[in-house]
């Protein structure tokens, strides 16, 4: 597995070993001796999620203020862009965010640790988005900052031509000013 770390301290980009013939591919997605000696970190997740979205579907910011969830991402059908926002005070990438893509065809994969939100924005005409969490969801802990506040001025891909599509509760998210955050 190879590991480069993003500008956000924690985040970290995963490329895990296919093998691949005529007949498809085999990796594995989730090894535990093998996360811990490429990245340091011994982490036990407690909860697999399956989202399937259309094109253009907007997922986020989301965030978990008691019991924040670490999440490993990966895309097992379609093509997504997947951003992380650092919301820990004490961090010197607080207020940042960092962006990748991720595919079925690259099989990359995103670690994103306890503290920041995490979002994606759906590129392929559907996606399946699959995370392990660290922590189980807690609907009275859950927080949303808004996609699109100015503040952070994420670049969202916009070659979609079109709004996104996004939820009422995402809609009326929390800009980042006032959002609450971690120490």
């Amino acid at each position: 597995m190879k590991v480069t770390a993003a500008r956000i301290p924690g985040v970290l980009e995963l490329e895990p070993r296919v093998f691949g013939d005529e007949r498809g591919f085999f990796l594995e997605c989730w090894n535990a001796k093998a996360f811990r000696e490429a990245t340091g970190l011994d982490v036990t997740f407690v909860q697999d999620n399956h989202a399937r979205s259309s094109r253009g579907v907007l997922r986020g910011l989301h965030y978990q203020l008691e019991r924040p969830q670490g999440k490993l991402v990966q895309v097992a059908r379609g093509r997504i862009f997947d951003v992380a926002v650092d919301l820990r005070r004490s961090s010197p990438a607080f207020g940042r965010w960092v962006g990748v893509e991720l595919s079925d065809e690259d099989h990359r994969q995103v670690w994103i640790p306890p503290g920041l939100a995490h979002g994606y924005l759906v590129l392929s005409d559907e996606a399946d988005v699959t995370y392990k969490a660290t922590e189980f969801y807690a609907p009275e802990a859950e927080r949303t900052i808004l996609w699109s506040d100015a503040d952070l001025a994420i670049a969202w891909p916009h070659d979609l031509g079109e709004q996104p599509i996004i939820s009422a509760r995402d809609a009326a998210g929390t800009p980042f000013t006032k959002a609450d955050v971690f120490d």
